[in-house]
């Protein structure tokens, strides 16, 4: 885990995460055969901006409200193999990919959490990682909806 030597720092590497994931859904989107995972992935990736938004929000001094309660996870990612970006023109696979995605993006952020002595900063990545939970379980119930009840 990389050391900051401040704060602003550590928002800095927050920021530059979201602004990969929002170009991570952007691809997604214009990969997307289907006008629904089309839809999906830019919804996706406009979230994203607005996480980006809230991080300069408290990098210039507001606050960021923390979560309310946990997220539940069905864990179907924790079960599904890895795939490669450049099958993500499969629904399937972009499901899966992006499932993956949100769960090191809350992985990274509960991290972050633990390693600031910041108060506040604790705060805003647990509240970054409970909202990457959310997309993690929106992908998943996606997955359990179009793929495991077709099959």
């Amino acid at each position: 885990m990389e050391k900051w030597s401040s704060v602003d720092d550590a928002l800095d590497f927050a920021i530059k995460n979201e602004e990969e994931a929002y170009e991570f859904y952007t691809g997604l989107a214009a990969k997307a055969t289907d006008s629904a995972m089309k839809t999906l992935f830019e919804g996706f990736a406009k979230e994203e901006q607005g996480h980006k938004a809230r991080l300069l929000s408290v990098k210039e001094g507001g606050g960021m409200k923390p979560a309310e309660k946990a997220v539940m996870d069905l864990k179907i990612s924790d079960y599904l193999v890895d795939v490669e970006p450049d099958d993500a023109d499969d629904f399937q696979a972009a499901l899966i990919l992006a499932m993956k995605k949100e769960k090191a993006a809350f992985k990274l952020y509960t991290d972050l959490a633990r390693t600031t002595h910041d108060d506040g900063l604790r705060e805003t990545f647990r509240a970054l990682a409970q909202e990457e939970a959310k997309h993690k379980l929106r992908f998943e119930i996606e997955y359990d909806d179009k793929i495991l009840q077709e099959n």
